[in-house]
């Protein structure tokens, strides 16, 4: 591309290089879109960025699986010395695959099975997040089965409001998550009783998406103070996990993230004095802004009312604007200047909610053109389906000058494996 395209807002170096120079319409040119691209150096610089700011602190940073589970990405974080938070089964196997040690991981999650229970501390996972006492009971139940000592945390629930959107807050008492401090209290109390689990843990995550800091500082400080209680009473507490949920910028002209010095802050503040390890459980900070989904124009539709920029990527592949009304920024690749235009944004999925944005200004668009939606690296992939029976999306590493292919595209055949036409029926 010769001419600049000023309405690009990427926060993402190494990707604003792939679009300037024209990589990713080279890129668009040999796959079939949509596909999902993410920037291998903007992920090793978030790591060290995070990694630079605690420095001084005793700290191990476990990359919250959930928020993209790619094997190459798990790579990436193994390779940069970090571990990994899960929350299933599945992402326990994707994790160790991926080059993470057991000893790294930790297994958050309200609902964990039996079976997965016992396959995390089989595999020798460094700690359990635990969230109810019914959970607790049952770990006790494995491990004596096992004859191993498991390591908990219990996760308390602050009852702070981290000022993000409903559906991505887990810090209030109404939640599902944690257990509230009174309840925390009688564990630890009770702790003799379980003689294959050593509860020497706290752990606290109110959300995700967090733009300002009083959030942390009030769950911390709360954390902080039962951690000071037990300790008081003579109980050790080895580790103090302070979550995720940093904040990252999709919205170019409103989002501001807190600075990772005033976050390090934060915790060196409230956990002046702990003596134990700080576990940190970033995802959508690492990732979000290092990965873009790239689609092409299908059709522009005019409606009475609405004009629709109808596009061949779905909610399937990207659901967040439509499950949590999320913004996404969504910039054309043309080259050429053209008036602005305000669309609705759409998919091909056959529902209203298949929308991307509303009323959305943009240069004006034509059937082929390549569009790209920025900050798509976490939550994207991750949370897609086959509805419709759409093909699961490829998913293209960057780094530099090259490029691989870390997910291909799924094929037909592919989305229908497992499947059998009814030939045989067996009796109940």
């Amino acid at each position: 591309m010769t001419n600049a395209l000023p309405d690009i807002f990427l926060t993402s170096p190494d990707l604003q290089r792939w679009v300037e120079g024209g990589g990713l319409s080279i890129l668009a040119a040999r796959l079939e879109t949509p596909f999902y691209v993410y920037s291998a150096p903007d992920i090793r610089e978030r790591i060290a960025r995070l990694q630079a700011a605690l420095s001084g602190l005793d700290t191990v940073i476990c990359y919250a699986v959930k928020a993209n589970p790619s094997l190459a990405i798990l790579q990436l974080m193994a390779a940069a010395g970090l571990g990994a938070d899960i929350v299933s089964g599945g992402e326990l196997q994707r994790s160790l695959r991926g080059g993470i040690p057991a000893q790294r991981i930790v297994f958050s999650g309200v609902g964990k099975t039996e079976a997965e229970m016992a396959a995390a501390l089989a595999a020798g996972v460094s700690r359990f997040n635990l969230e109810s006492a019914h959970e607790l009971e049952t770990l006790q139940q494995i491990a004596s089965n096992q004859d191993r000592l498991a390591h908990a945390a219990v996760r308390i629930n602050p009852d702070v409001d981290a000022g993000t959107h409903a559906k991505i807050s887990t810090g209030r008492s109404e939640n599902k998550f944690g257990v509230a401090v009174g309840e925390a209290r009688r564990w630890f109390a009770d702790a003799a009783q379980f003689s294959h689990v050593r509860l020497d843990g706290l752990h606290v995550h109110i959300g995700s998406q967090i733009l300002t800091l009083d959030p942390f500082r009030q769950a911390l400080a709360r954390i902080a103070a039962f951690w000071r209680e037990l300790a008081a009473a003579g109980r050790a507490i080895a580790s103090i996990d302070v979550g995720g949920g940093l904040g990252v910028c999709y919205r170019g002209d409103r989002d501001q993230p807190v600075a990772l010095a005033d976050y390090a802050g934060v915790i060196r503040e409230t956990l002046a004095g702990f003596g134990g390890k700080i576990v940190l459980e970033p995802g959508r900070y690492l990732v979000a802004e290092a990965g873009v989904l790239l689609t092409r124009v299908v059709r522009v539709k005019e409606g009475e009312r609405r004009r629709f920029l109808v596009l061949d990527a779905a909610m399937n592949d990207l659901v967040r604007p439509s499950l949590y009304d999320a913004w996404h920024d969504i910039v054309p690749l043309h080259a050429r200047r053209r008036p602005r235009v305000r669309y609705d944004v759409v998919g091909p999925v056959c529902e209203t909610g298949d929308t991307f944005a509303s009323g959305r200004e943009l240069p004006n668009c034509e059937a082929g053109d390549l569009v790209m939606i920025t900050g798509a690296g976490a939550y994207g992939a991750a949370m897609a389906s086959t509805y419709n029976s759409r093909p699961l999306l490829a998913e293209v590493m960057v780094d530099g000058d090259r490029y691989a292919v870390i997910r291909r595209r799924q094929t037909y055949d592919e989305l229908m494996t497992g499947e059998t036409l009814t030939r045989e029926w067996q009796a109940a």
